[in-house]
C-alpha cells in the first residue's frame, strides 16, 4: 500500500487532502509541524510527502533540507508562497513538485498518481547482477 505523509499545520488542509487520499486507497499519515514531519518520515518511510513550506518550529525548507539526506520520497511542496523564487528555492533543494494555495484536491490526487505511475513503470534504473534494466532495454555491463 502507497503511503503519503501530509505536513501541515492547517488542520483543515490536512483534512481536505486525506479525504482525497483515503478514498484512492494510500496509507495516509500527517504532521503538524517540522519537527514532527521530520520524525514522522523517519518512521513511516512514505513514497510520497505532501510538504508546506510554512511550519511551526522547523520549516518545509529546513525539514526537506534534512529529509533530502536519508530518503528519496516524491515530495510535493504545497504552500502559499506564489513568488518564482520560493519556487525555485523548494524545487532546487529537492522538491518534485510544487502547487500554491488555493490549491484543486483533484490536481493534487492527479499529480501524485502520476509520480507513483513514473516510480512504478520501471523508468528508474536497477540493476540486477551488473544488469542495467530499463523498460525495453537490458543492458549487462559485464559481457558490455
Amino acid at each position: 500500500m502507497t503511503k503519503i505523509l501530509v505536513i501541515d499545520d492547517e488542520p483543515s488542509i490536512v483534512n481536505l487532502v486525506q479525504a482525497y487520499l483515503k478514498p484512492e486507497g494510500y496509507q495516509v499519515y500527517t504532521a503538524a509541524d517540522g519537527n514532527a514531519g521530520l520524525k514522522a518520515a523517519r518512521a513511516f518511510k512514505p513514497d510520497v510527502i505532501v510538504l508546506d513550506v510554512m511550519l511551526p518550529g522547523m520549516d518545509g525548507i529546513e525539514l526537506l533540507s534534512r529529509l533530502r539526506r536519508e530518503s528519496q520520497a516524491y515530495v510535493i511542496m504545497l504552500t502559499a508562497r506564489t513568488e518564482e523564487t520560493d519556487k525555485i528555492v523548494g524545487l532546487s533543494i529537492g522538491a518534485d513538485d510544487y502547487m500554491t494555495k488555493p490549491f484543486s484536491p483533484r490536481e493534487l490526487v492527479a499529480r501524485i498518481k502520476a509520480a507513483l505511475r513514473r516510480m512504478q513503470t520501471g523508468s528508474d534504473l536497477s540493476i540486477e547482477g551488473g544488469v542495467l534494466a530499463f523498460r525495453h532495454v537490458r543492458i549487462d555491463t559485464g559481457a558490455r
